[in-house]
């Protein structure tokens, strides 16, 4: 479970999370790749592309992830680690 002592421990654009889904409320026609990612002020976002997509092109180019209940799902966190998503 993600904690915010957790994102305070990872240095900036650790990608901490990922994998690999057929997801619906992100994207219909098939499996996404998704990164989980630090950002620079003890932050954090899920960004996802197609599955094909290295992971490392994911966490550059790919779209940001605002469905609350999927960003729980992808990365299990506390309330207060939520409350640092960047949406």
């Amino acid at each position: 479970m993600l904690t915010v002592k957790m994102l305070r421990a990872m240095p900036p654009r650790t990608v901490f999370a990922t994998g690999v889904v057929q997801e619906p409320r992100l994207y219909k026609d098939g499996p996404v790749r998704w990164v989980a990612i630090r950002g620079g002020v003890e932050d954090w976002a899920i960004y996802y592309h197609h599955a094909t997509y290295p992971i490392e092109l994911v966490a550059q180019e790919g779209d940001k992830c605002f469905t609350r209940s999927v960003i729980r799902e992808f990365v299990p966190c506390n309330d207060a680690a939520y409350a640092r998503y960047r949406f």
